[in-house]
């Protein structure tokens, strides 16, 4: 099966999957650019990191202690997606509908 063919066909799997990852990443960035620029920084980059990860941001600060400082909750939201992108695939697999491996055993 070629890429565009599993792409067209799992689309319900690459889609969130594709969309998770790129939120984590984001948050990695977010804490590793928030090391070296100020929270109220004009920094285009900053922003779009701040815009396209508050959302996800302020979910998880309502289940993190409100004392927790706010590049611990950047790493929190890392950690999160990873867990909720390994979970998308745990089910897909259980329920048999995940992109699997061809091969000559399968």
């Amino acid at each position: 099966m070629d890429t565009a063919t599993s792409i067209a066909t799992y689309w319900y799997y690459h889609l969130p999957n594709f969309v998770l990852a790129a939120l984590m990443y984001t948050m990695l960035g977010r804490f590793l650019l928030g090391l070296m620029v100020d929270a109220d920084s004009p920094n285009y980059i900053w922003r779009f990191f701040c815009r396209f990860t508050d959302p996800v941001i302020g979910v998880i600060a309502m289940v993190t202690p409100k004392v927790t400082a706010p590049a611990v909750l950047w790493l929190f939201g890392f950690v999160w997606m990873f867990w909720l992108r390994v979970a998308l695939h745990y089910i897909l697999l259980l329920l048999n509908l995940a992109p699997r491996f061809g091969g000559a055993a399968s």
